[in-house]
This record gives C-alpha cells, structure tokens and sequence, in this order.
C-alpha cells in the first residue's frame, strides 16, 4: 500500500481573534504547527501575537486570555505578521504541504479579509488558485460519521476520539496541537480518509460541507431562524 499523507509533513494553522465576524473582526493570535508525526515531539511551534488596533471585547478576550493592554502592550503590527503568516502558508501549499485547521474557513476567511485590508496580497492571489489541500477534521468528522448525535466541538471530538488534551483549549497553539491529535485518530478510525488523495479529500470536504450546510439551514428556516451558514468551503 502506498504511504498516505498523514505520514508526511502538515502544517497546522489557528487563529483567535476579536469576534467572530470574518468581515469585520481582527485576528490576535495566529499559531502555525509544522508536525511530522504524532506526538509533541514531532511538532514545531511558530506563534505571532498581533496588536489589533481597536479594543477586544470582554466575551472575546473570555475566550482566548488575551487582553486589549497585553495585545497593545507586546503585540506586533498586524501588516507585517499576517504577510509572514501568509507567506508560510502559500509556500507549504506550493509544496503539497496541506494545512490542517479545524472549522477552517473561518481561519482562512479572517485571514484573507485581513490582508485585504491591510493591501496585502491573499493568500490565494499569492497561490494563483484556489486554497488548496486544506484538511478540516470537522468538515471530515461531519463526514464520516453524519449521524452522530452529539455537539462536534474540537473538545467534544477529543472526547470522542479518546484524546487525554494537554494545555488550555483556546490557545491557538495548543488548539492546533489538539486538531492535529483528532485528524491522526479520524485516519486511523477511518481508514478511507488516510487511503484518499489530496485532492480527492479536497474536494470530498467541498461536497460534506455543502450537504452539512443546506442540511443546518433546513433546521433553521424549521426554527423561524435565517439561514445563514455558507454551503461553500472552505471559502
């Protein structure tokens, strides 16, 4: 049987941010996870902590641990730290280096709508295609398993998975650490996973997804709610 790609080099990616708006919100925190095998030993941390520019607010700084004077205080400008982000980004892509991220599109929406902003060249303008190998081991899980009951937060999917989790949750780098746990026990759960492509497990997200999401938008207009989830993924 030929090697899958789970035994060759990922890079892991998280960000925290002000809210979660992709449009509007500013990312804080970005942790890039470079792992060629299981375990801690395996992984190599980079983290930039980013001044962004306005207050984060109480729920958001809840959440992360970061205040607005210790982000104003030690944080880089964002401009330079998300174009380093980005470069790292599109040159592990360029080599077939997928990017790991769980709930992905949010990470890669906030990013690019940050270099936007900042008149920095996206991550796909930088690529000259789509975003792609992206692994999501939501949108895998999701996949999968559909008809598990159950929330499928990243720490109910350690939970399922039986993964002891070692550091606080919501650290960027330890949230990255902590996905790339649940993708190695998803493969060996999941077998199909580890035996597709790249590209095959690329587009196989595209479709989970969409049908994820007009199955959740149903539940909503059900609910009297706006449906208002993307069908597309990861952007």
């Amino acid at each position: 049987m030929s090697p899958s790609w789970i035994d060759a080099p990922l890079l892991g990616f998280d960000t925290e941010t002000t809210g979660t708006n992709v449009a509007t919100d500013r990312i804080v925190t970005v942790a890039l996870v470079h792992s060629v095998g299981p375990g801690r030993a395996n992984e190599t941390v980079a983290t930039w902590l980013i001044d962004p520019e306005r207050d984060i607010p109480e729920p958001a700084q809840r959440v992360h641990g970061i205040s607005t004077e210790h982000a104003r205080a030690h944080g880089m400008q964002a401009a330079p730290a998300l174009d380093e982000v980005a470069t790292i980004l599109s040159d592990a892509l360029s080599r077939e280096v997928p990017i790991v991220a769980f709930n992905g599109g949010f990470d890669l929406a906030i990013l690019e709508n940050e270099l936007t902003r900042l008149g920095l060249p996206t991550l796909s303008a930088r690529l000259g295609h789509d975003i792609a190998p992206l692994i999501d081991p939501l949108v895998i899980d999701r996949g999968v398993d559909r008809y598990r009951k159950g929330k499928r937060t990243l720490t109910d999917l350690l939970a399922h998975y039986g993964i002891e989790q070692d550091g606080r949750l919501h650290t960027a780098d330890v949230d990255v650490s902590a996905t790339l746990d649940v993708l190695r026990a998803i493969v060996a759960t999941h077998s199909q996973v580890g035996a597709s492509s790249l590209a095959d497990l690329h587009r196989e997200q595209i479709s989970w997804h969409r049908t994820w999401a007009e199955n959740f938008n149903q539940f909503l207009r059900k609910k009297g709610r706006t449906p208002d989830v993307n069908v597309n993924w990861p952007l």
